[in-house]
Formats: structure tokens, C-alpha cells, sequence
């Protein structure tokens, strides 16, 4: 069993991660925006970064948007940025469908413009409807407008025997205004009036794994996300480090809480931690000022210091207790006592 299925605490680091690694493979709502706008910390953070060496690339499991319209808006947003420098799922699933059927082959498209480019770049024919003898349907987030009348058209081909694939399966997407559905939740919509099965390409699957090295280079990657089960556990599939940021999806509650290939290597409130040390936490679950105890079945802690170190004391308990299970512990006075 590899050492990221056993971990049992947050890692630390003694240089500043944009030193320690090549290039940042960053998720983007949650991370750099939520709903289009910049999340705090995130521009500065970013240039920082790349002032260090650090390349940036931008890999997100929304297919709706091109990457020429997603290098737009973070430079809008103050972040510098080309379309090559943009992964997305839509390419990801494009190749997936190209490995499998010939150049020319008509796929039915469920999402937005992005999926529909990422399609003619590999040489496939979009087209909108289940009666256009479509050879696979591709289904992408497409946005909080998308008609229904969408899903129904994947179910008609679907339920024909046409290959199905899916741009990514995430339940929910952050916005502005909290979380929305996501691409999963309307893939589940067609799941359930077909009883087929996509063939699924974003993160944490290879094939978007395999997309963004083909097309980052990266040597020494970072995985920066903010999801436990797309961004963490693509990078454990893909056996590279990761950071989390706690300004998306994922709370400290779950973070605690969290499986074995949920459990990122480093754990930062937001961008910041690209430009931070990582405090280690010592043997006795130590970490700054603060010491994580299990106290019946509570997890507690003693001390004072920074809240992000003790948040990453009390990972280390809780993962110990839970092993290569999920932590049961009560956290919630703890998490308190940190203003998580």
C-alpha cells in the first residue's frame, strides 16, 4: 500500500510550496473564483507564485467554457492567464471519445460551447439531437440556464444504446450565491431514466489526469483544489501532492473526516498557503501552538496559535484514531474553539 493510502497527518515543509514544486495544477470555482468573482487572497497569491517560478495551470472540471473565454476571465480578474494554460474536463472527455470511435463521428452534445470546441478539436461532429444518428453523446455542465429538454434528448440516445460519456460527475458546483448542481446531478437525472452508465473523464479519473500532463509538461506537479472527492483524490490517483483550501466545497468538519484518499498532503485556508511553510505536526499531534487530544470520543484541543495549525493537529489525531477508515470523533467543540 502506497504512503498517501495510509496518511496519517498533513505534511510539512520547510521551503515555500511554490519553491518546493514546478507547477500548481489549480482547480478553479472554489479555489481562484465563486461565481466569477475572485476569491479573497486568490490574485495576490497567484502572482506571488509565479514571481517564485511557479507555473500555473488551471484545471477544472467545468466543461461549459472554452478555455479561451476561462483565460479571459482570470485575466479580467487580475490573474494573467492563456488559453493554453487551461485544462478542462470537455478536453478531457473529447480525447476520451476520439481514442474510441474515428475521426468524424457525430456526438450528440449535452453542455455548453466548451464541450462543443473540445469535440472539433479531435475531429468529432457535434450535433443537438438524438435523432441525428449520433455515434456517443457527450454530457458536460452546462451552465444554470441549461433546458431540460437536454436531458431528455441524452436519454432518448442513451436508452437507443448510444455510448455515453460524461465531461465529469461532481454533485454540486460553488456560486456566488452558495451550491448548485452540478454536472453529476444531472447526469444522475439520466441515470435514472436510462439505467446505462457514462464512461466518466474529469477528476479524480486518469483520463483528466493524463489531459493535464499532456498538455501541462509538469514534473513535480501540486494539486490545488478544494474538493475531497474530485481534486484530493485525483491527486492520489494520480500519485502527486496536493493542497487544500478551505474556501470552496470542503469544510474542517470533512476534512477531519476524511477517507484515506481523501486526505491532502498540505491544508491552507486559501492561496496564501502556496507562499507559506507548512508547519509539521510532531509525533504528540503538535502542530504551532496547539496539541490535539482524543478525550472519550471527542477530538480537543490545548494551546493557542495560528487556527489553520490547529486544524491540522486535529487531522493528524483524528486520521491516527481512524486509519485507514473515517474518523467517528466528535470535532465540533474543537472546530469551534478555531472559528471553523
Amino acid at each position: 500500500m502506497n504512503e498517501i493510502a495510509v496518511r496519517t497527518r498533513p505534511d510539512g515543509s520547510e521551503q515555500r510550496l511554490s519553491e518546493v514544486y514546478d507547477t500548481a495544477l489549480l482547480d478553479l470555482d472554489g479555489v481562484v473564483y465563486a461565481g466569477g468573482a475572485a476569491i479573497v487572497h486568490a490574485v495576490e497569491s497567484l502572482a506571488a507564485a509565479r514571481e517564485d517560478g511557479m507555473r500555473l495551470a488551471y484545471v477544472t472540471n467545468n466543461a461549459a467554457r472554452t478555455p479561451e473565454t476561462v483565460a479571459g476571465h482570470l485575466t479580467e480578474l487580475g490573474v494573467p492567464a492563456e488559453p493554453q494554460d487551461v485544462i478542462t474536463s470537455a478536453q478531457a472527455v473529447a480525447r476520451l471519445i476520439a481514442d474510441q470511435l474515428p475521426a468524424g463521428s457525430r456526438v450528440l452534445v449535452i453542455g455548453g460551447e466548451g464541450l462543443r470546441v473540445a469535440l472539433h478539436e479531435r475531429g468529432l461532429v457535434p450535433v443537438d439531437s438524438a435523432d441525428d444518428a449520433p455515434d456517443a453523446v457527450a454530457q458536460g455542465y452546462g451552465g444554470p440556464e441549461m433546458p431540460w429538454g437536454r436531458l431528455a434528448e441524452a436519454s432518448y440516445a442513451v436508452a437507443r444504446g448510444v455510448p455515453w460519456y460524461a465531461s465529469n460527475t461532481d454533485l454540486t458546483i460553488p456560486s456566488a450565491r452558495g451550491i448548485a448542481p452540478g454536472n453529476g446531478a444531472a447526469v444522475e437525472a439520466v441515470r435514472i431514466a436510462t439505467g446505462a452508465e457514462p464512461q466518466v473523464a474529469g477528476k479524480p479519473l486518469p483520463p483528466m489526469h493524463r489531459e493535464t500532463i499532456l498538455r501541462t509538461g509538469a514534473r513535480r506537479p501540486l494539486v490545488v483544489g478544494d474538493r475531497l472527492d474530485t481534486d484530493i483524490e485525483g491527486a492520489y490517483a494520480g500519485g502527486v501532492d496536493s493542497l487544500l483550501v478551505l474556501t470552496g466545497v470542503t469544510d474542517a468538519a470533512r476534512l477531519i473526516a476524511a477517507e484515506p484518499r481523501h486526505r491532502p498532503t498540505f491544508v491552507s485556508e486559501d492561496l496564501r498557503g502556496l507562499l507559506a511553510v507548512q508547519p509539521a505536526v510532531t509525533g504528540d499531534f503538535r502542530c504551532g501552538g496547539w496539541t490535539a487530544v482524543v478525550r472519550g470520543d471527542a477530538l480537543a484541543l490545548d494551546g493557542e496559535g495560528e487556527p489553520v495549525d490547529g486544524l491540522r493537529a486535529l487531522c493528524a489525531a483524528a486520521w491516527t484514531h481512524a486509519g485507514e477508515g473515517v474518523c467517528g470523533l466528535d470535532s465540533e467543540k474543537a472546530l469551534a474553539r478555531l472559528g471553523f
